[in-house]
């Protein structure tokens, strides 16, 4: 069974950009919700290497809608499918996450958005959500920034994501502090001195090369550079070998594109065939992994390890256990972040419930987001877990995976 679904159709940024221009646009949006229906956007790339991990959140939102069936009280639930991407970039796009931003902000019934998977995509639209008073649940940016100015963070983040100097955003992933922690613990315990950190330049790349390096450092472990390759560069011999020639015992890739980072994850095993090899969650896609993809060839498999914010089914609690075989009979095992993308829409749907007393009194998004920032000791398919004044979960728990024949296989959780 299925929620009420709408899919949009991807929308000329142009176009779009002209019909929705006009700044006071987000302030004539109202906080009260007229009529009897509310319209939760998701906003996700459904084009090139984060396709997959969008597509297994999408059929996670939709799941738990579908367990509501689709109604709160006297509302009726709507979801608005949006694709962030375009099939020119093949990956999330500026534009188009502006375009999907304002669609919402435009829409008086919008009640709430559930995006993005990128971070880079999400510093886009929560000024923009944040406006409009529109609540913000992000399944799986990670970027510490976002919600606080933890080592990691840039100059003005995260102030200038909020304009309206009231938070609106929140995340049910564990930022990349958590993951950076989880990182520098795993590297110190195998042994780990010296460590050479590369990340592919985008907004998501850079967060987390910046977070490990601090939390790398504070852990006793000594990084000689934090440098960026191109990630539509054909060879990175010459890098490898620059790597290399430094003398580390330990390599860390931070990156988006999983052709790119297999390839140079190729280059830097033959040019430095001691270090031991560990990459970011971003990378948990068959494009890395999985050697019938063009991912890392199996040799290498016990030198790469993954920090992931998924654990396996054995760690969740037994709600986590049942969504993941739901999930199973319905798609297949499941993506990484499917999980999230449920936890996502059952939060906001919570809050939705919680700001209406079950749907009985006006839906306003103030309300929602009051609601959502009130979340405690939430009893959900990760764990309990509450949204702390920032926007973050309490839950900092990362998965350690080992590469094996073409997918992941867990080891340990990792808390932090």
């Amino acid at each position: 069974m299925r929620g009420c679904l709408v899919r949009a159709p991807i929308v000329a940024a142009a176009a779009v950009a002209v019909a929705l221009s006009g700044c006071g646009a987000a302030r004539d949006a109202g906080d009260k919700i007229p009529g009897k229906t509310l319209t939760i956007y998701s906003s996700l790339p459904l084009h090139g290497a984060g396709s997959a991990d969008a597509e297994a959140i999408v059929n996670g939102e939709e799941m738990a809608l579908a367990q509501t069936g689709a109604r709160i009280g006297r509302y009726r639930i709507v979801l608005r499918e949006l694709d962030d991407s375009t099939a020119a970039r093949a990956e999330w796009d500026p534009g188009q996450t502006t375009v999907n931003a304002r669609l919402a902000v435009q829409d008086r019934t919008a009640i709430g958005y559930l995006g993005e998977l990128n971070s880079g995509a999400s510093a886009i639209s929560i000024p923009l959500l944040n406006r409009a008073g529109i609540a913000q649940i992000s399944p799986a940016s990670t970027a510490v920034g976002l919600t606080a100015a933890l080592p990691g963070a840039a100059p003005g983040e995260p102030q200038k994501y909020y304009p309206t100097g009231k938070r609106t955003f929140a995340r049910v992933i564990p930022n990349d502090s958590a993951q950076a922690a989880a990182q520098a613990r795993l590297q110190k315990d195998l042994g780990c001195t010296s460590t050479y950190v590369l990340d592919d330049g985008e907004f998501d790349g850079e967060d987390m090369a910046s977070a490990f390096s601090y939390a790398a450092v504070a852990a006793g472990i000594r990084v000689p550079a934090v440098q960026a390759f191109d990630p539509l560069a054909t060879d990175y011999s010459a890098l490898a070998i620059t790597v290399a020639q430094s003398g580390v015992n330990c390599i860390m890739i931070s990156a988006i594109d999983g052709a790119a980072a297999a390839l140079l994850t190729r280059q830097l095993a033959a040019a430095a065939p001691r270090a031991l090899l560990f990459a970011s969650d971003a990378l948990a896609q068959a494009a890395y992994i999985n050697p019938a993809r063009g991912g890392i060839p199996t040799p290498l498999d016990n030198r790469v390890m993954l920090t992931v914010a998924t654990l396996a089914a054995s760690a969740y609690p037994a709600a986590g256990r049942a969504f993941l075989r739901s999930y199973a009979a319905l798609y297949g095992p499941p993506q990484p972040d499917a999980i999230y993308g449920y936890e996502a829409m059952s939060l906001l749907l919570n809050a939705i419930a919680r700001a209406t007393d079950g749907g009985k009194k006006t839906a306003r998004r103030s309300s929602v987001v009051r609601a959502l920032f009130a979340t405690r000791d939430r009893d959900s398919v990760l764990g309990v877990y509450s949204i702390d004044s920032n926007g973050d979960t309490t839950l900092r728990r990362y998965g350690l995976w080992r590469v094996a024949g073409g997918r992941l296989r867990f080891v340990a959780v990792s808390s932090i």
